[in-house]
């Protein structure tokens, strides 16, 4: 997986490419760790996003938990498949997520 970042003063947006799987989950929370203390404006993109797995999901929800203290965070451009696992999880309703 491939991981841009945008940062913007106060706003990251992080865009995703290839799989966000067990395998490189760790390597975008370790990335969000360093980023997200001085941000409150969270954007994901996800356009370029294939899947995402159980260990993906878990770092998205930490990550909005975190984001819900200190300002926003959003999904831009989910495709068909993420979006159904998003629906299937109940992270649909939970999520702010842009089309």
């Amino acid at each position: 997986m491939d991981i841009d970042k945008i940062l913007e003063e106060d706003k990251l947006t992080i865009k995703l490419n290839g799989r966000l799987d067990t395998n490189t989950a760790p390597e975008l929370e370790e990335e969000l760790k360093k980023d997200l203390p001085n941000v409150t404006d969270l954007v994901l993109d996800f356009e370029d996003l294939k899947y995402i797995s159980s260990a993906g999901l878990r770092v998205v929800l930490s990550t909005q938990k975190i984001m819900n203290k200190q300002g926003n965070m959003a999904i831009e451009n989910v495709n068909d498949l993420i979006m159904e696992i998003f629906e299937a999880t109940g992270f649909s309703s939970i999520l702010t997520i842009n089309e």
